[in-house]
Parts: C-alpha cells; sequence; structure tokens
C-alpha cells in the first residue's frame, strides 16, 4: 500500500511533462532577423538608416556604440533551441562598415533552423 502511494505521489509530481501529446509552447527571445532585412544593408549606410532597416539593436555596447547586435533564439516545443546573432559594425563616421554572424548580405536563402 505504503508503494502505491509512493508512485501515485511521484506521478503527481512529475507533472505534465510526463503524459504524451499534452501541448508546449515555442519561446522565442530577442530580435527577429530575416535575410531579406539583412540583404537590405550596404556598406556606408547611416546608423539611422540601418535602423530603419532592421529595428533598433538588441545590444549597444555603452564602451563601443560603433558595434550593434542582434541576438534572437528560439527554444521549440521539442526542446531544440535555435541561436542567431548578428553583429553590425560602423566606422568613425556612424557609416556601416562590416557584417559578421549567422547571416550574410546578399545570402539567398536563410540558414538552417
Amino acid at each position: 500500500m505504503q508503494k502505491a502511494i509512493l508512485l501515485s505521489c511521484a506521478l503527481l509530481l512529475s507533472g505534465c511533462s510526463f503524459f504524451p501529446g499534452i501541448h508546449r509552447i515555442e519561446v522565442q527571445q530577442g530580435h527577429m532577423v530575416d535575410q531579406n532585412m539583412v540583404n537590405q544593408l550596404q556598406p556606408g549606410m547611416t546608423q539611422e538608416q540601418v535602423r530603419f532597416v532592421m529595428g533598433s539593436p538588441l545590444l549597444v555596447d555603452t564602451f563601443n556604440t560603433h558595434r550593434w547586435d542582434y541576438l534572437y533564439s528560439l527554444e521549440k516545443a521539442n526542446g531544440e533551441v535555435v541561436k542567431r546573432q548578428l553583429s553590425l559594425y560602423f566606422g568613425q563616421d556612424g557609416r556601416l562598415s562590416n557584417i559578421q554572424g549567422h547571416y550574410r548580405p546578399g545570402a539567398e536563402e536563410a540558414p538552417n533552423q
């Protein structure tokens, strides 16, 4: 009898993760960036032009305002985590000079998700 109570308590404490068919949501965090947005970027664009195309960056380093970071993560219902990062660098004149990260300007398709 004591084992049956212990087993039923363990099942109750395990929650919904034990039962198949329970709906799990996808959790998105950060700034969604797609390949079409990155394809619109051109070297020499001003920070205002880049902000119009990309939106405000998620991170701006207070010690280096010439770098903008766009971060995105997606935790899928199956537990898989997808992370994407894009860093934009501006020269001393405030114009776009370099792009680094998971996306490349001029690419035809987005990275594998």
